[in-house]
């Protein structure tokens, strides 16, 4: 295997002299007739266009049957984006098999836990660890390679699209047969499988590697540890097949970067992005906007995410210029959105925009899904607002291979503690780890500080602040880590539910929150979650939800920070903090919300010193994201109102925003950036 070059980017077609932001959009010209392309490219280089992703969904228009390979269109294609000045970001196009391959091989339709075959006709329905799906596959790859290795226009690969979107869990008997390989090499002998699954409970010792089956339906709750590693596999196994192309392409095109689209966003939670952002060149995201009273907060906090996965610029592969169609109502976005959602990640550290995707469709399951040329054509708004977002990403060409500058606060984001702490069987069904930690985020934001959010791997020896909301799953090496951190000054916040079990999924006996104990000098004897109507009152002011603790202190150093007013806890601790010499260990044991987070966030980002960069007046309505390098700083300044805001005292050159030598004023959803020296 050919090892790749150190963080590549993109391999823009020849020599590109000034510092510029790749933007663009999927481009599926098959869905067109040929007299349309010459169309597309013109609008496109009206719109700024510089790079689209090509090929994503054209299996079946690539390789008809499977004998015959029809590249001539796709020649075409690739020869007239690059006479237009744009570059490709070419797909392997193996997202969705096409129906001859799934006609003679039924056996590599995915199998769901109640046994029955997810049929074709529609997408991704293949099994990841399917060997006769893997050899049709990787042959298209290398006949695609092998095809398009010199084509002027080749940018980077794209591996699949999505991959795990929609056959992220497979149940089939080939997943069995992998499951069983990846348990070996995980375990290496039965004996210490069972001692990790727990299996004398419930009778379900195995006494041959071949008894074991994915946690398909059954009677009763399947065991735990096989339901936790049963996700960890399937993200592996995903994560292999996505080595597998990688390989093949680099063993052809060593020089070309590659990528694949993580979904780091509301909803998707079976790919541990974290570690598979190592396996590609450089990281790449599709982020589609939930409504709701934090639709914003976790666009940031999901571009902050994968900012703090990637190693350096990352692609923004697919996001909506206005309305999508897969959710219950889908609503269009407001003057503004669109360059201020786009400008967001930017702002997290891509330097790459791009949508799905760029002429809207006419037929399919995706007619109603807004894109760049919308049915209306150019004569619209969704047009001018792109067009005018294409400029905007020009004069930020000086942006172009910044860095995220580093926050002084952490919020850590841990893969395994999401699927562990959302199992069956546990004190409440309620609890959803990724909304505790974007309450924290939400209340970072309110108070006007910048946080970063972490894969929990990041070391935090530069942090004064970390967050570990719900961090369940605690072994022994990352309690001694945190341990280490607070003894080394930092000041660490954990909430309930935290610290419970280690790497199997086994309670840390003792009393909880377990592997937290002794750092936060606390101990709990029962959870006390609450039902759907219950509150509980704090007498810092704040109404607690979901859950409660019944906290005991048992060191020396222990201060309350908040009691129960009511509830069965009435009168014993909500909210502790231990203090060491010059760090702090703080324990939330109820959902505040983000709104109830903000006087203990107070507390602590005091302790440590921590204050906003902004001005006073206005905190919690603009957010501050910062790209930097050596010399000079960009400062993002996001409104997250609805609402003009004066920005006073804070200096720079304007790059984006009102550059008249007035006051600086963000309209309602905007973006300004101002330049600025990096001290």
């Amino acid at each position: 295997m050919v090892s790749p070059p150190a963080a590549r980017w993109l391999r823009w077609p020849g020599a590109v002299a000034e510092a510029r932001l790749a933007y663009g959009a999927d481009y599926n010209p098959e869905q067109w007739p040929v007299e349309v392309w010459a169309e597309d490219v013109q609008a496109m280089q009206a719109a700024g266009v510089n790079i689209v992703s090509l090929g994503i969904f054209s299996w079946a228009r690539i390789q008809p049957t499977p004998d015959a390979y029809d590249f001539s269109w796709l020649d075409d294609v690739m020869d007239l984006l690059h006479a237009g000045g744009i570059a490709v970001d070419l797909a392997t196009a193996t997202a969705s098999p096409p129906p001859w391959l799934t006609a003679r091989h039924p056996e590599i339709l995915p199998v769901d836990r109640n046994g029955a075959t997810v049929w074709p006709g529609s997408r991704q329905h293949w099994r990841p660890t399917s060997p006769v799906f893997r050899e049709h596959a990787l042959r298209l790859v290398r006949a695609m390679a092998e095809r398009y290795a010199t084509h002027p226009a080749l940018a980077a690969w794209h591996v699949s699209n999505e991959l795990g979107c929609h056959n992220a869990y497979d149940y089939s008997d080939d997943a069995a047969r992998a499951f069983r390989t990846w348990l070996r090499a995980r375990y290496s002998t039965l004996d210490r499988l069972n001692a990790a699954w727990g299996t004398a409970f419930w009778s379900q010792h195995y006494s041959d590697w071949e008894q074991i089956l994915p946690p398909r339906l059954t009677a009763a709750q399947p065991n735990p540890t096989q339901q936790l590693d049963f996700k960890r596999f399937s993200s592996n196994a995903l994560k292999d097949y996505l080595r597998a192309e990688r390989d093949t392409l680099r063993e052809i095109t060593p020089d070309v970067p590659v990528t694949t689209n993580f979904m780091v966003m509301h909803g998707i939670k079976a790919m541990d992005y974290a570690d598979w952002a190592g396996e590609v060149d450089f990281v790449s995201n599709d982020h589609y906007v939930h409504p709701g009273p934090q639709a914003l907060d976790e666009l940031s906090f999901s571009a902050n995410l994968t900012g703090n996965l990637a190693p350096g610029p990352w692609f923004l592969m697919e996001h909506s210029t206005s309305a999508v169609n897969w959710q219950p109502v889908n609503v269009a976005k407001r003057p503004g959105e669109l360059a201020r959602d786009s400008l967001t990640h930017v702002a997290h550290g891509a330097d790459a925009v791009c949508f799905f995707q760029w002429r809207q469709s006419v037929a399919g399951a995706e007619k109603y899904h807004s894109a760049m040329l919308p049915h209306a054509g150019r004569d619209s708004e969704v047009f001018r607002s792109v067009a005018e977002l294409g400029r905007t990403l020009r004069e930020l060409g000086p942006v172009a291979g910044t860095v995220r500058h580093a926050a002084r606060a952490a919020i850590v984001f841990d893969w395994s503690s999401w699927w562990a702490s959302e199992q069956d069987s546990h004190p409440t069904s309620r609890l959803d780890y990724r909304q505790e930690a974007l309450d924290w985020y939400s209340a970072f934001l309110d108070l006007g500080v910048r946080v970063d959010v972490v894969p929990v791997n990041t070391p935090l020896d530069g942090y004064d602040v970390v967050v570990a909301p719900v961090l369940h799953l605690v072994p022994a090496a990352l309690s001694e880590r945190l341990t280490a951190y607070v003894a080394g000054g930092g000041h660490l916040v954990a909430t309930y539910f935290s610290g419970i079990v280690d790497e199997n999924d086994h309670i840390w006996p003792g009393g909880h929150p377990g592997a937290l104990r002794d750092l936060t000098g606390i101990r709990i004897e029962e959870f006390g979650p609450l039902l759907d109507d219950q509150r509980v009152e704090l007498d810092n002011g704040t109404t607690g939800t979901m859950w409660t603790d019944r906290i005991d202190i048992t060191a020396d150093g222990v201060e309350v920070l908040a009691w129960y007013k009511s509830g069965d806890h009435e009168g014993r601790p909500a909210i502790t903090r231990r203090v060491t010499t010059t760090g702090s260990a703080t324990y939330v044991s109820t959902r505040l919300g983000p709104v109830g987070l903000l006087p203990v966030l107070t507390e602590v980002l005091d302790a440590a010193a921590v204050r906003s960069e902004l001005p006073a007046g206005i905190r919690g309505r603009v957010e501050l994201a910062v790209r930097a390098d050596r010399d000079t700083a960009f400062w993002f300044l996001i409104n997250r109102t609805d609402e003009p805001v004066e920005v006073s005292e804070v200096t720079g050159d304007v790059i984006v925003g009102p550059a008249d030598g007035r006051q600086l004023v963000l309209p309602p959803r905007a973006v300004a950036v101002l330049r600025r020296h990096a001290g």
